[in-house]
């Protein structure tokens, strides 16, 4: 007998980790390499096929707090992370690929999780299968059509969809460095970016050429349905001449060490693997045609003769309409997905509504957990949302307005429990409430951990 777990990124890895340390057999099942997505490329499993950045690693913003919850509750992907970082300020960063090998070797080699590589069409074949104790459907924004279909049919909901983006990569061998030069925002903390300056001739010049270059034409493609934190950098542009001067180009805090110079806009580069060769450009994310990057991101100062390594593509992301349909632990509620379906049948990762990387192996490791637990005919594990693990799932869940939309990791969607002699004056305090909620969120869930000894 075996769960059978489809989908093999960040959510997939995490539930089958957290099956497999309790002893449970797990067949993860992954297309690739039979078959892969427009964004992924790599045989490897939790491929990034985006940013290579995890956010911040600061316990006191809720990105951070996130990551420390997982931690503590033993996460596959925080451990893989932590081994493979590469310098990124106050973000976690990794070595793409070398992160996905880690994940890779840890699952591969466990003894519980077989990894079979195969084409899925419907929910249905997988869970009645005989050895099918319960199913988990983590296949991403990126689902693959047939499953997407079957999906849709089984939920009786239209699905959603946004579009999603990725930035291109540079050689940083490439990159002329007497233009550009490494510099953190305000001085602080290490100078992990390179930066390219612009000055007010240069910006104009290449923000004319930006909003009229050609872009690649996207299926379906509609401007008013791009999720915000993946907005192509050309659509961020027609917003307005200063909108990138108060995004991605910000030039505030940062001065050339060499000369003291400020500037009028500066474009950012991000280490992107350990070898420190490869670099992302940041916040540039885009659908423009592989020519046109080439053409117009060569105006940037320092990256007129950039070898890329990878060029910024963009692709549709789909989700399902979750409140209603799956419970906080991610589990379908009812006979949801149909009366053909008779094991335990759970979603995790971004299909569920969840953005972002380690958001997706947060509700992962929530639904991974909770399988277990049902198989063993244990109470759920739910931490609550007075922390951001559970307030993550309540989201998914419970939300109650009229157009649910993907949620990252925040304070807003949290029910924080503050001490008593919490004063007025300390709730005012952005940063010593921020800090206040993440103590009492790693209370309760170092609480919630210590009472279930039959799970830790």
């Amino acid at each position: 007998m075996a769960v059978y777990i489809v989908g093999g990124g960040f959510a997939g890895c995490e539930a089958a980790y957290q099956l497999s340390v309790r002893g449970i057999r797990v067949k993860l099942i992954d297309m690739k390499p039979i078959k892969f997505s427009p964004a992924h490329h790599s045989r490897l499993l939790c491929e990034l096929v985006c940013s290579n950045s995890f956010k911040s690693s600061d316990v006191n913003t809720a990105s951070g707090l996130l990551k420390e919850e997982m931690r503590t509750l033993g996460s596959l992907i925080l451990s893989c992370a932590d081994k493979s970082t590469v310098p990124a300020g106050g973000a976690l960063a990794v070595d793409r690929e070398l992160f996905s090998r880690l994940v890779t070797e840890k699952l591969t080699e466990s003894g519980n999780v077989e990894v079979v590589s195969e084409v899925v069409g419907g929910i249905g074949e997988i869970a009645c299968r005989p050895d099918a104790e319960a199913v988990i459907i983590a296949t991403g924004p990126l689902t693959d059509e047939a499953l997407s279909l079957d999906i849709i049919r089984r939920l009786g909901e239209d699905s959603l969809s946004f579009f999603d983006a990725a930035a291109p990569l540079v050689f940083k061998n490439s990159i002329n460095f007497e233009k550009a030069f490494y510099a953190s925002r305000y001085g602080k903390g290490d100078s992990d970016y390179i930066n390219c300056p612009m000055n007010e001739a240069e910006y104009a010049a290449f923000y004319k050429e930006l909003i009229n270059a050609e872009c690649a034409e996207v299926k379906d493609f509609d401007s008013g349905c791009v999720y915000e934190g993946c907005m192509p950098v050309e659509v961020m542009a027609g917003r307005g001449f200063d909108t990138l001067r108060y995004g991605p180009m910000k030039p505030v805090g940062i001065t050339d060490p060499r000369t003291g110079e400020r500037f009028f806009a500066v474009v950012q580069l991000r280490r992107d693997d350990v070898s420190d060769t490869l670099y992302n450009i940041v916040g540039f994310q885009t659908r423009l045609k592989f020519g046109e990057q080439k053409r117009v991101f060569g105006m940037i100062p320092g990256l007129e003769n950039a070898e890329f390594a990878r060029y910024g593509v963009m692709h549709k992301n789909t989700y399902i309409k979750s409140p209603g349909v799956l419970d906080q632990t991610f589990r379908v509620t009812g006979r949801s997905a149909g009366d053909d379906i008779n094991v335990p049948l759970y979603f995790a990762g971004q299909i569920t509504g969840v953005e972002g990387y380690i958001e997706s192996a947060s509700s992962g490791l929530i639904a991974g957990i909770n399988a277990y637990c049902t198989l063993k005919k244990l109470p759920p594990f739910v931490t609550g949302a007075g922390t951001q693990t559970g307030a993550l799932a309540a989201y998914v869940s419970n939300y109650g307005g009229a157009d649910f939309q993907p949620m990252g990791a925040n304070y807003g969607i949290m029910n924080p429990v503050l001490p008593e002699n919490a004063g007025k004056a300390i709730i005012r305090d952005k940063k010593r409430k921020k800090g206040l909620i993440s103590n009492s969120a790693l209370d309760i869930l170092k609480q919630t951990k210590a009472d279930r000894s039959d799970l830790f």
